[in-house]
């Protein structure tokens, strides 16, 4: 059975984007060698689920071999949730304009694997619903000092989470299930 996952690359100072969506600081990286759960990740999702910014927004690779997500290597159906969708889809992207039928649809997808959630502010409304199942953050060595937070929640709340696994080395890994 699927499950939901919202996975992030995260600058230390709580950063997945910086200022207006900019993704540029993730080509910027350093190299950093062989990760074995960032190398592997995309081969255990089975359907993506984004919202309308993360979807239209900035890839850093784009025009690369490495477009797209999880680097170019992962290829599947994706739901894109939006109030405002397209007359026409391309191929493999469904739009949706309500939360659970977007995760419905992106669970199904899944199949025996994760669906997984891209951008914060869908990962939010899933956390909200109580439908988020897990979360994967990679701690990049940089400071961003403005952007998109990992998670953001006007006027604050409490989210209890319990460690899965996690990683030390030159990007940490965590990942955490979100406890109901």
């Amino acid at each position: 059975m699927a499950k939901l996952l919202y996975s992030a690359t995260m600058s230390l100072d709580g950063f997945i984007a910086g200022p207006g969506g900019d993704m540029s600081w993730m080509t910027r990286l350093p190299e950093t060698g062989p990760h074995e759960t960032a190398d592997g990740l995309w081969k255990q999702v089975g359907s993506l689920l984004t919202g309308a910014r993360t979807y239209g927004g900035d890839d850093p690779n784009a025009g690369t071999d490495q477009e797209g997500a999880f680097n170019g290597q992962w290829s599947g159906p994706e739901f894109v949730l939006t109030h405002n969708p397209p007359a026409t889809s391309p191929p493999g992207v469904t739009f949706v304009t309500d939360l659970p039928t977007a995760v419905d649809a992106a669970l199904a997808a899944a199949g025996d694997l994760y669906a997984c959630v891209l951008g914060a502010d869908v990962a939010a409304q899933c956390l909200a619903a109580g439908l988020l199942d897990e979360i994967l953050v990679f701690v990049a060595p940089v400071l961003l000092g403005d952007g998109t937070p990992l998670f953001r929640h006007p006027g604050g709340t409490f989210v209890a989470l319990d460690e899965i696994s996690s990683t030390t080395g030159p990007v940490p890994t965590i990942r955490l299930r979100v406890r109901r």
